[in-house]
């Protein structure tokens, strides 16, 4: 391909990969499969590659490309950026029509545009001749800090404008306002992944991505799933749109996600109406909101009004009701999770929050109780936003006496009465009794789940339904079952009991990996075990190393070297393994040297696999990487040197993609074997 022609397939391909990313991330309308998105990318890269010197700052190849900031250059703003008054009930809203009234009268017959007020934080997105040039935070409304590099992580932030090749050019200049937030379902998730791995959770969405936005390494940001929606226009150069609704309708135009629930009103009875709406179905939404904001729609008449301070005129937030109310703490409980996880939770004075009568609220960790001085006997504020579980904001220190008791967290498990673990640096608490009530059911779920040794018909109802019965008080107890119990058991036909107890004499064919897996080691996961089984050849060798031999094994960290060699010294857990050596369930591996690792195709190269592959399981597929020298992983990091994508990827492609880490499909993944 010759130098020009090069050249206009670069251009080319960088309008194509902007359009299908502004249809992934803002509409949801993908037209191309991701495996021709990926094509295109992995083009534009070799393009690149080869051509250094025309990378610029819009390439969607530069979502993730700066290095780490020691810290933030201040912004002057082009314009202010306004804050605004506030409305509390329908009457507030017409005392504010009333107030601009005696000022203009035309407001009486003006038309409005009522949006949601995110709860988010407020981002100013400066564009010249289409390209992205800054994004910094509001501040104070004349200086912001400049985050650019953390907002070009978000794919939902067009890098130029328009995204549409075929959509008007852009002005010269373009100043756009928005709200960066996390949706309520991506920071449920969130915060369960951090519960997983023994992380400190976070508290709400709003602070959350306002901290994202802030870290001084552009990959952080990059991890965190934020997303934004513009609404207005700062400042810019040019025709620009006259009302309020035609600006939604430009910033859409260009590519920019916008409300899609913003509401036209022709007079304030109407915006009223709107406003008593959105207080009904503020828990529908997939983002948090605490309130709704009514503009004129008419720029040039909202202009002529001015401004009250830092308030424009022409437009106030109506704030909904609080969906925080006070109660009494009356004492805390613990909850543990499958992994042993002690996570403390506050027994309330019922109370009623958003139309819930409310008795119990999460208290997040231990760590947490402390930082807020949370006491057993005081006041709390307590907070409840849609769907999400009601926390504890902290204490009401006014209402406070000398009655309060301060909490001390347990020294040993509630249920079974053995001693709690807090390794150095981790925020949360174990149990690691692998015979612990509170835990068995999930352990056990663990233990037979298609990943680990892959039981099949021990779901989780017969699961609940063996502990019940007292016929499994720890995992090797499977083993055990027999014809007899199993018969007397509700609903277990002959058929049903042959398939079971034939599923769990197969498992024991499992290999040494899967068995270490399963036995639900904390930190100890499907990577971890492959490397323990590479290293050591029975669970006996396993046992009996050191710390110092461990933390040798790449990935081994202290806390997961200290967590294995707690495991094994438990006196249960050791009961637990001499059952499974009784019942014929202790298998072997060759330890492979370092030097025969090294030669193998795939050494040293770190994998992560998603989607659904044609031609293996997701289970195959690891054991294939593995035999080839390659580790698996099961998250996507700046360390992944390969993703091996199926089907319906899900958002471990998105992260590939942002952080430019090559994408195989199952084809390539054997070639790369074959071709070593």
């Amino acid at each position: 391909m010759s130098h020009n022609s090069q050249r206009h397939r670069l251009d080319e391909l960088r309008a194509l990969i902007h359009e299908h990313n502004h249809r992934y991330h803002v509409l949801d309308r993908p037209t191309i499969s991701d495996a021709e998105f990926d094509r295109l990318l992995v083009e534009l890269r070799q393009i690149e590659t080869q051509h250094p010197e025309w990378i610029t700052p819009d390439s969607p190849t530069q979502r993730v490309g700066a290095e780490p900031s020691g810290k933030f250059d201040k912004v002057q703003h082009p314009a202010p950026i306004l804050s605004l008054a506030n409305a509390f009930s329908p009457e507030d809203l017409l005392a504010w029509l009333a107030r601009l009234a005696k000022l203009d009268e035309r407001v009486l017959s003006a038309d409005f545009v009522v949006e949601p007020k995110l709860d988010g934080l407020t981002v100013v997105l400066q564009y010249r001749n289409g390209i992205l040039q800054r994004g910094a935070t509001r501040g104070n409304g004349e200086v912001g800090e400049d985050i650019t590099a953390n907002l070009r992580t978000l794919p939902s932030i067009p890098l130029r404008i328009p995204v549409n090749p075929a959509a008007p050019p852009p002005p010269p200049f373009l100043v756009v306002r928005g709200e960066v937030f996390i949706n309520l379902e991506d920071f449920a998730a969130l915060n369960r992944r951090q519960i997983e791995v023994g992380e400190k959770t976070y508290v709400n969405p709003r602070n959350t991505a306002a901290g994202a936005l802030r870290q001084l390494d552009p990959a952080v940001t990059a991890s965190r799933p934020l997303t934004i929606l513009c609404y207005s226009i700062v400042a810019g150069e040019g025709d620009l749109p006259a009302t309020q609704w035609e600006t939604l309708d430009y910033l859409r135009a260009l590519g920019f996600p916008v409300p899609d629930n913003a509401q036209l009103c022709p007079n304030i009875d109407t915006v009223v109406q709107a406003c008593q709406q959105w207080v009904q179905r503020r828990d529908q939404l997939a983002y948090e909101v605490d309130g709704a904001v009514i503009k004129l729609n008419d720029h040039s008449l909202s202009q002529d009004l001015g401004v009250v301070g830092k308030d424009p005129r022409g437009a106030i937030a109506f704030k909904f009701p609080a969906q925080e109310v006070t109660t009494r703490l009356n004492d805390i409980g613990v909850n543990i999770g499958r992994t042993g996880v002690l996570t403390p939770f506050a027994i309330l004075e019922p109370v009623e929050i958003g139309g819930v009568v409310v008795s119990q609220a999460t208290l997040h960790n231990f760590d947490y109780i402390i930082e807020k001085d949370i006491r057993i006997g005081d006041r709390v504020l307590l907070k409840r936003a849609g769907d999400v579980i009601p926390y504890v904001i902290g204490p009401v220190e006014a209402a406070r006496t000398a009655e309060q008791l301060v909490y001390t967290p347990p020294q040993n498990c509630p249920a079974c009465g053995q001693p709690v673990s807090n390794l150095q640096g981790e925020v949360a608490w174990y149990c690691l009794n692998s015979s612990c009530p509170a835990q068995l059911v999930r352990t056990i779920e663990h233990f037979v789940s298609r990943a680990t040794l892959d039981i099949v018909g021990l779901g989780i109802k017969i699961v609940e339904q063996l502990v019940s019965a007292g016929l499994v008080s720890d995992v090797a107890d499977l083993y055990a079952l027999d014809r007899h119990q199993l018969q007397n058991l509700e609903g277990f036909a002959e058929k049903k009991v042959d398939n079971l107890l034939a599923s769990i004499e197969a498992s024991k064919s499992r290999p040494l990996s899967r068995l270490i897996f399963a036995l639900g080691i904390r930190g100890v996961g499907e990577v971890v075990a492959s490397d323990l089984a590479r290293r050591f050849h029975s669970l006996d060798e396993l046992a009996q190393t050191g710390l110092s031999e461990l933390e040798a094994i790449e990935g081994i960290g202290p806390n997961i070297a200290a967590a294995i060699i707690e495991w094994f010294a438990r006196p249960s857990n050791r009961r637990i393994l001499e059952k499974l050596r009784a019942a014929g369930f202790w298998p072997t591996s060759v330890p492979v040297a370092s030097q025969q690792l090294a030669s193998q195709p795939l050494a040293n190269q770190v994998f992560v696999i998603t989607g659904t592959l044609p031609g293996f399981s997701r289970q195959q597929a690891k054991e294939f990487i593995e035999a080839h020298g390659g580790k698996v992983s099961s998250s996507v990091s700046s360390k992944t040197d390969f993703l091996v994508a199926g089907d319906n990827p899900g958002s471990k492609h998105e992260k590939a993609l942002l952080l430019a880490v090559t994408i195989l499909d199952e084809a390539s993944l054997r070639r790369l074997v074959q071709n070593g």
